[in-house]
Parts: C-alpha cells; sequence; structure tokens
C-alpha cells in the first residue's frame, strides 16, 4: 500500500472513530437529562417541553405526529421501538427526520404476548411507540395490562407512546383539522402537515389547550400518514 493510500484510511478510519465518539456523547448526554428533546415546531405543546422520561402518551389523529415526536431522539443516537403497526410509512418517518436505522420494528404481536414484549422493550429503548388496539384486550384485562405497561415505563424511565387511546396515559394530544401543503397546479410533492393538537393530562396540563403545528418534510418529498413502507434501513423483529 503506498503512503498516499495508507494516509487516506487512516483519514477515514479517524473519521469514523470521532463521529462514533460523538454519537456516544449525544446519547450519554441524553441518558443524563429528564427530559428527551423533540423538534423545536413540538417543543411548546408539551408541558416539558420534551418527553418526560417514564411518561405515557397518547397520540390520536395523526401517525406524522408521532414520527415527529421520536425524529430528534432518534438523531441524537437514541433507539425507538415501534409495535404493532406493520404498515408504518418509513418514508414519512424518514421525511420528518426520523434516523430509520435506530427504529426497531415489530410489525404484529399477538394479544398473549404482548405485554411481556413491550415490557421488555421499555427496559432496552428510550422511546417505545404502540399501537393501542394491537397491544390491549378489551375489557378489565386490557386496563389492568395498560396500567401495568404504564408503571414499568416509569419504573425504568422510559417513554411509552401510544399510537390511539391509552386509559391511564400522563398526556394525551389530539391531533385534527389536517391540511396538506405543497401541491402546485394539481403537481408535486405534499411537503407539509398543518394541524391543530389539543393537549390533556395531569399536573401543568390539567388544563386542556390547543396549539397549531406544522409538522416540515426534512428530506426531500412527500409527508403522508399512509406512505409505502420505503427502501430505508429498519430493523423488523419478530415477536
Amino acid at each position: 500500500m503506498s503512503e498516499a493510500a495508507l494516509a487516506d484510511v487512516l483519514t477515514r478510519a479517524s473519521d469514523v472513530v470521532q463521529s462514533a465518539t460523538e454519537l456516544a456523547e449525544r446519547a450519554s448526554d441524553l441518558a443524563a437529562r429528564p427530559v428527551l428533546p423533540v423538534v423545536p415546531s413540538l417543543s411548546g405543546v408539551l408541558p416539558d417541553a420534551g418527553l418526560r422520561k417514564g411518561s405515557t402518551i397518547s397520540v390520536t389523529g395523526s401517525t406524522s405526529l408521532l414520527l415527529a415526536l421520536i425524529a430528534e431522539v432518534t438523531q441524537r443516537g437514541s433507539w425507538a421501538a415501534v409495535v404493532g403497526v406493520p404498515d408504518l410509512g418509513l418514508v414519512a418517518a424518514d421525511e420528518l427526520g426520523v434516523v430509520t436505522h435506530r427504529v426497531a420494528m415489530i410489525p404484529c404481536v399477538p394479544h398473549e404476548t404482548a405485554g411481556d414484549v413491550i415490557a421488555a422493550l421499555l427496559d432496552g429503548f428510550d422511546i417505545v411507540a404502540v399501537a393501542a388496539e394491537q397491544a390491549l384486550p378489551r375489557g378489565q384485562r386490557g386496563l389492568t395490562l395498560a396500567r401495568r405497561l404504564t408503571a414499568r415505563a416509569r419504573s425504568r424511565a422510559a417513554v411509552l407512546l401510544t399510537i390511539g387511546a391509552w386509559p391511564v396515559a400522563d398526556l394525551t394530544l389530539q391531533c385534527a383539522e389536517l391540511r396538506w401543503e405543497g401541491l402546485a397546479a394539481g403537481t408535486g410533492y405534499l411537503r407539509t402537515q398543518d394541524a391543530l393538537v389539543t393537549v390533556r393530562g395531569r399536573g401543568t396540563a390539567a388544563r386542556p389547550k390547543t396549539v397549531p403545528v406544522r409538522l416540515r418534510g426534512t428530506n426531500g418529498p412527500a409527508l403522508r400518514d399512509d406512505a409505502p413502507g420505503s427502501m430505508a434501513t429498519v430493523h423488523r423483529l419478530r415477536a
């Protein structure tokens, strides 16, 4: 190997080490914080200007809103898991800034094992997003499981995000009046989504408030709740 080639290899290796070190430092910084950061457009929506560790947050009306909530955390080196959403739009996730190779997907979970699977994920991930309908059986059994998982998230300092109503959520974000922008004369891409988000919860969030939110694509084309899965890297696991 020539001296020039060796120097190039050493430079590339140094860049990789530096990037890995920076990523580890950012992840370590997140671990020390009581609140996980969110993109600026959502910081004014949440009572703590971010996702408080140990909390359970229910999101209804928009998958894009849920994806936007996990974007900043994955950008800073943390991992998220998504349970029970086989048709999650990875194109939309990427456009909203989610680092998809730091998202573990468990598309389908039987009711019989859902509780154990989600509890295990809460032990190892900063954020676990769960489709409430897929995770919770009906009636008292569902309420009991919801309480168990909410308590698990609190004890592990993880954030449990639920897609759909969750009976014991600390905070509920209800998205309504969605409007898309970006098409010009019938052509082009949907690049932004305007919505009204109503926030209800406990403590400082006990009084409901409604906040206008704009979700903006960061990497190019369409923002769509029904966007099909892309070729973006994602880890799909079986329960």
